[in-house]
């Protein structure tokens, strides 16, 4: 029998298979509906918590590479500022507490050996509450000396301490300490520069952070790719950091002289210094009275002595900070201090930590008056021939001003002798014959009333503190020309001065000099900037007469400047006196020198300013050319500057004293010095001019307590040796020998020039 079999191949579906499969596919696409509704609802839902649960398991695998904020270096590449890699040290309780805790003890005992300073219990006790957590800082900021133990007891073979990392930052670290705080400003633990270059240039300090990710790769293998971070560049400033040094010694000595000598407080309100560069609009040094820690901001100690401050509401929601009479003594500072005070706290330390040099206001006094003279001369209202009549007092506006000496007045008063004797009654005939509004327009010259556009954050701006010349009145315009009723600012004054006596060109200063990468490789040079001309080269000459007189034997009796004057040197400058703060009964002055040197070819240009002295007679411009003479005795030498003038004998026992004291200073440590004449007292050590008595001789044969010529010689950063600038020969820069070809022989050519030496005190 034959039996035929239907191919299945050609069997045809059935309605019911049909249905199956319509039914098997509607339920495949409402699963995929569901589950396509169930990720919606998480993401919404749950979202941040999963992606906050990923990141964290990303912790090994993609990590921020922090950038290093640039060096702030002086002039001759002194770190003032630098940053330093610091380590954050992590927990990961996750893994500390993995693998039934057999991590946990010897971890927990290894941190207590290694940093002492942590709270052991609240470290167990968070460790044990929180095992799924990934990231807690337990110390932040430590040195690689400080965590090297640690490091060293984890990288052993074998070592059961786990889940502890050290996340790596950068500290910024001022080396100086308070040394140009106020030029240099400082950084927060965020990289954000406050005050000064480190706000100013906070951009070019910083740089990019770089990142290390890691990935699975089609082989499920950990791969890692870098992208390194971008270092900040390093700013070169202008500052040399010995000027610097020097210029914040006297001011701390002139406040320890003062403090509490006439009322509690420091010597002065506020006690300023710029040096800057005549030709360059260099700031070589600037620095104010009182400063503070720039490693330790916030420390209230550097407020004892300062006039306390209070934050004061007024109406419409506004606030102004207002001066107190209260002076922050131990007592007011605990108050201070205090939690709820918080707020007025940080009032007094912003107050503390601004430049005075750029940001404080003041009447210039008669330190104006050689800009006004030049004014006259520049414009022709006077040719320097006049002559001027002063009886001490003249009536302006129904005002009587007075002049000094009060009593019969200067009587009669060259050009010259108007800036040199310093004499109100011939200014006020000098503005009477500019005008008011010639007078406003040269005011504008000389940048008084506009900022200088110095590279520092915080210069104020005194647009509102000087007359115009519609509002100008005759009384105004007497007295805006010896100084008073108009304000300035230190910043302006010492950059309109440079340009009366360089021959007229107003530079725009600066404190940076150049911008470096990581690298060294030079990204940009700031090089000197002239603005405008102030005054012509024939009225600059004129001024720096007036302006030698006002210090030097031919101004006179009455001259006012001899008290700046340093040992040896020749200089110009102008001393001035103006009332501080409203109302004029109080008999507050600040007083000032402006002033340059030498006198008749400027190298640099000194400034100084004393705000309400502590003492009953403030009105003594002394207390600002006593500060002047101090440091530019040190200063003129270091910069190659030599004497031009004889030496007094008295003058030559005081350069003796200086000189001895700076040795004592660089070479003893004042703890270490044993008694005069007791037990490990040495004798002078021999050198190349040392007679083995204390005495020297120099190349002239003459013999004496005398400062060899070798030691005026420029030093070569490069080697530290000093090098004779006529043959170029390196000295040894402690005995004067030669160092190379002719070691340990005395250097003949040094040049027997009675300048470079101090005569033998007889």
């Amino acid at each position: 029998m034959v039996i035929t079999v239907k191919e299945k191949g050609n069997r045809k579906f059935s309605i019911r298979m049909q249905k199956k499969l319509v039914v098997l596919f509607m339920g495949i696409l409402l699963a995929f509906a569901g589950l396509g509704g169930r990720l919606v609802w998480i993401a919404r839902e749950k979202g941040i918590q999963y992606q906050k649960q990923v990141l964290s398991q990303q912790r090994y695998d993609s990590t921020t590479i922090p950038f290093r904020r640039g060096d702030i270096v002086d002039a001759r590449g002194t770190q003032l500022a630098t940053s330093e890699k610091v380590y954050n040290v992590i927990i990961d309780a996750s893994v500390m507490t993995a693998s039934k805790g057999k991590y946990l003890e010897p971890t927990l005992q290894a941190l207590g050996q290694c940093f002492p300073q942590l709270d052991m219990t609240a470290i167990r006790q968070y460790v044990s509450t929180n095992t799924t957590s990934r990231w807690y800082v337990a110390l932040r900021r430590l040195t690689y000396e400080e965590i090297s133990d640690f490091q060293a007891l984890a990288a052993q073979d074998g070592s059961l301490v786990k889940g502890v990392w050290f996340e790596e930052e950068y500290k910024r670290l001022y080396p100086g300490g308070s040394l140009a705080a106020d030029v240099i400003g400082f950084a927060n633990s965020s990289n954000m520069g406050q005050y000064g270059l480190e706000e100013y240039y906070n951009d070019i300090l910083n740089g990019t952070n770089g990142r290390e990710y890691g990935y699975l790769n089609d082989d499920s293998a950990l791969e890692r790719t870098v992208k390194p971070a971008v270092d900040g560049y390093t700013l070169h400033s202008t500052i040399d950091a010995h000027i610097q040094g020097i210029v914040e010694k006297y001011l701390r000595e002139f406040n320890e002289s003062r403090k509490d000598q006439y009322r509690t407080g420091n010597g002065a309100e506020n006690v300023g210094c710029i040096i800057m560069e005549v030709d360059t609009g260099n700031i070589l040094a600037m620095a104010s009275f009182p400063t503070y820690d720039l490693n330790d901001t916030r420390n209230p100690e550097a407020l004892l002595g300062s006039n306390l401050y209070e934050k004061v509401d007024t109406t419409g929601g506004y606030f102004q900070i207002n001066k107190t009479d209260t002076v922050i003594t131990p007592e007011v500072l605990g108050e201070l201090t205090k939690e709820e005070n918080e707020e007025q706290f940080y009032v007094n330390l912003n107050n503390l930590w601004k430049n005075y040099c750029i940001t404080g206001t003041y009447e210039p006094g008669s330190t104006v008056k050689p800009f006004t003279v030049a004014a006259a001369l520049e414009n022709g209202s006077i040719d320097g021939s006049e002559h001027y009549t002063c009886s001490g007092r003249f009536e302006v506006g129904g005002h009587k001003i007075g002049c000094h000496p009060a009593s019969g007045g200067h009587g009669d008063v060259s050009v010259q002798s108007s800036v040199a004797w310093s004499c109100n009654i011939a200014l006020i005939k000098i503005g009477q014959a500019l005008g008011a509004d010639v007078f406003s327009k040269f005011q504008n010259i000389f940048n008084f009333g506009l900022k200088t556009n110095v590279d520092m954050t915080g210069e104020a701006r005194t647009e509102n503190l000087v007359y115009t010349a519609e509002e100008m009145g005759v009384t105004d315009l007497a007295t805006n020309s010896f100084g008073q009723n108009f304000n300035v600012t230190m910043i302006q004054m010492i950059t309109g001065y440079c340009s009366l006596i360089n021959g007229g060109s107003y530079y725009e200063p600066h404190a940076v000099s150049k911008i470096t990468n990581a690298s060294g490789a030079t990204v940009q040079n700031i090089e000197p900037r002239v603005l405008k001309q102030t005054v012509s080269e024939s009225t600059s000459a004129l001024i720096r007469q007036y302006c030698r007189a006002t210090v030097m034997e031919e101004g006179g009796e009455h001259r006012t400047g001899q008290t700046a004057r340093p040992a040896g040197y020749a200089i110009g400058g102008k001393t001035g006196t103006a009332e501080a703060g409203y109302p004029r009964d109080h008999e507050e002055y600040v007083v000032s020198f402006i002033g340059h040197a030498p006198a008749d070819d400027p190298k640099i240009a000194i400034y100084v300013v004393v705000d309400r002295v502590n003492a009953e007679k403030q009105d003594d411009a002394k207390y600002a050319t006593g500060i002047v003479r101090n440091i530019l005795t040190e200063v003129l030498p270091y910069l190659n500057i030599f004497m031009t003038e004889e030496l007094s004998e008295a003058e030559v026992q005081e350069l003796n004293e200086r000189q001895l004291a700076i040795t004592n200073s660089y070479t003893q440590n004042p703890e270490d010095v044993p008694p005069e004449g007791g037990e490990g007292t040495e004798p002078p050590q021999d050198n190349a001019y040392s007679n083995g008595d204390g005495t020297m001789t120099d190349p002239t044969g003459e013999t004496g307590s005398v400062q060899p010529g070798w030691l005026n010689f420029p030093v070569d950063p490069a080697t530290g040796h000093r090098v004779n600038p006529e043959t170029g020969q390196h000295l040894d820069p402690q005995t004067g020998e030669l160092i190379g070809e002719n070691e340990g022989v005395l250097d003949s050519s040094i040049p027997a020039n009675p300048n470079l030496f101090l005569p033998p005190q007889e």
